[in-house]
């Protein structure tokens, strides 16, 4: 399956000062766009208007990266721009998720 599927991964942060959530978009924008073989990106707080029964409340920003392949994927976790961003801004999460899956 992951020779012909582009590879999603989707991080759900949930922060230790929720008031900080767009100065960690900001850093997304800045530290983990244009990294090679990247399809789709995105980054955002949770809207709070998103709060049926099933909505997760427990996040709130979300990383939506689409790779090409699991290859490009995996080069993109060791890169410099992606190692920046973790040392920058990792002491200020209380919990991070991810979600891998192919697309």
């Amino acid at each position: 399956m992951a020779d012909d599927n582009q590879l999603a991964h989707m991080v759900f942060f949930t922060l230790n000062d929720p008031a900080q959530a767009q100065g960690l978009v900001d850093g997304c924008m800045k530290y983990l766009t244009n990294h090679p073989g990247l399809a789709y990106f995105s980054a955002g707080a949770r809207g709070e208007e998103f709060d049926r029964p099933v909505n997760d409340q427990e996040f709130h920003v979300a990383l939506h990266a689409v790779f090409e392949s699991k290859e490009a994927h995996d080069a993109y976790q060791t890169s410099p721009r992606h190692l920046e961003f973790v040392e920058r801004f990792k002491g200020g999460w209380k919990q991070v998720r991810v979600f891998d899956s192919y697309v």
